[in-house]
Parts: structure tokens; C-alpha cells; sequence
């Protein structure tokens, strides 16, 4: 019995690990080993299986939508469509048919019937980029969408049932956007039920050199550079600089840097 009790102890241990190592990996597409991601990804994992509306604040080039479609593909709404749209892309008329569709003769170019992307990611999850560029009036309707689960289509006389997961992201301070009447407050406390604030990568100096070869190793390969990597000056002048335009200029950097780089040569 002493056997078995020992067996059922290994076997108890063995699962937990397994539990924790598939936790750990759960995030293995955002690189990240700094007490700031780590405490987002902890975050993450409460949320991921709920239908709770995320806001995902940051500044501009923190991967915001790195993190809202690691979201949909760990939660159990991953076999359904991941929709992005950034709302400052689109003149307001576009976007509204963007996002809810519109009916043949709802205006001068609509010759056919059209989905929106609600109704592509219905069962899905919507993720709604720079949500303080969206316009008032298209405010109110998303509000309606998330208060009843219902869309109607530019020109349509009825509504449509959908099943969507919203994720927004924004770099604006949107409390300060709804004290200056540019968004509606019954929309930012729908928005506000679960935000995670992504932090910029000068508070996470410490995943920088990991950052930084993840993108060495995917531009090497893409340019068919052999180079063996940084020197200590570099990675320290890397941990140094601010970033002021985040992951995406760190990418960029590495991306010119693999460009100009001899062959065989440290960076």
C-alpha cells in the first residue's frame, strides 16, 4: 500500500506539472519574462474563458492585438473567427458597414448584400482596435450590441442575433475621452469590465534581449542572413534606449540592422 500511495503521490506531482507547464505555455506566442508580463499574463488566464469584454490599454506599438488574439486561440471560442478592425482606419459611413453589414440600395455603391464583421465573427471574438477614434454615433450602436446581442445592417429593416466576444484596445485615456463628451460613459463602463494595461517595453528592459534574438532569428531567416547574434555592447545599447515607439520599433531596428549586416558578422 506504501507502493501504491508512493505511485498515486508521482502520479498526483506529474499532473501538476504537466498543469503548470501547460499554464506557462498557454502565452507562447507573446515573449515575455519581465514581473510586468508575467502579472499580465496572470491577468490573461483569468479571463481567457470568460464572455467578459476586454480593453487592452497601452501605448501605440506595445502589441495590443498580439495579446487580444492570444485571447480568442486560448479560449473556447477558438474554432470561430478572429476579426480585427481598426475603427481611426475607416470615414464613419465605411466602418458602420464594416462592422454591421448593409443591405443591396442602402447607398449609391451597395449592389449586393454585405456581412459585417459581427456577423462574420458571430461564436467569435470582435477586436475593435483604437476604439477612441470611433465615432459617436457608431458608439451607440455597439452599445446596443453589447447590451442585446443584436445588429442591424446599414438598410435593414430587422435585426440580427450574434454571439460576439469584443476585445477593444485603445492608446488614449479613454476616462479623459468621456470627461470631454468625445465617448459615451454607458459605453466605457461596458468596455471597462475587464482592461489589462500592457506596459511599455521601458518597464520591461529585462525582455529586450529576448525580444531582440526572437527577431534576429525571424529576419535572419527571412533575408537568409548568417549572422551569430549581438555582442554584449549592442544587447546593453538595446536595454538602454527608451523605445518611445515600443516592440514595433525594437522589430524594426533589428529588421534594418539584419539588412546592412555582413555575412558571418555579430551585430
Amino acid at each position: 500500500s506504501r507502493l501504491r500511495l508512493a505511485e498515486e503521490r508521482a502520479r498526483g506531482e506529474n499532473v501538476s506539472l504537466k498543469r503548470r507547464e501547460v499554464q506557462r505555455q498557454r502565452f507562447d506566442n507573446i515573449i515575455g519574462d519581465s514581473a510586468a508580463m508575467k502579472a499580465v499574463f496572470a491577468q490573461l488566464e483569468k479571463v481567457v474563458d470568460t464572455r467578459a469584454t476586454v480593453c487592452v490599454e497601452g501605448e501605440t506599438g506595445t502589441g495590443k492585438e498580439l495579446i487580444a488574439s492570444a485571447v480568442h486561440y486560448k479560449s473556447n471560442r477558438k474554432d470561430k473567427m478572429f476579426v480585427a478592425q481598426n475603427c481611426a482606419a475607416l470615414p464613419e459611413n465605411l466602418l458602420e458597414s464594416e462592422l454591421f453589414g448593409h443591405k443591396r440600395g442602402a447607398f449609391t455603391s451597395a449592389d449586393a448584400d454585405k456581412k459585417g464583421l459581427f456577423e462574420i465573427a458571430d461564436g467569435g471574438t470582435l477586436f475593435l482596435d483604437e476604439m477612441g477614434e470611433m465615432p459617436m454615433s457608431l458608439q451607440a450602436k455597439l452599445l446596443r450590441v453589447l447590451q442585446e446581442g443584436t445588429i442591424r445592417p446599414v438598410g435593414a429593416t430587422s435585426e440580427k442575433q450574434v454571439d460576439v466576444r469584443i476585445i477593444c484596445a485603445t492608446n488614449r485615456d479613454l476616462n479623459v475621452e468621456v470627461e470631454k463628451g468625445r465617448f459615451r460613459q454607458d459605453l466605457f463602463y461596458r468596455l471597462m469590465v475587464f482592461p489589462i494595461r500592457l506596459p511599455p517595453l521601458r518597464e520591461r528592459g529585462g525582455d529586450i534581449p529576448m525580444l531582440a534574438k526572437h527577431f534576429l532569428t525571424r529576419y535572419a531567416d527571412e533575408y537568409r542572413v548568417d549572422s551569430p547574434g549581438f555582442t554584449p555592447e549592442a544587447l546593453d545599447a538595446l536595454a538602454n534606449y527608451p523605445w518611445p515607439g515600443n516592440i514595433r520599433e525594437l522589430e524594426n531596428e533589428i529588421q534594418r540592422l539584419v539588412i546592412q549586416a555582413d555575412p558571418g558578422c555579430w551585430l
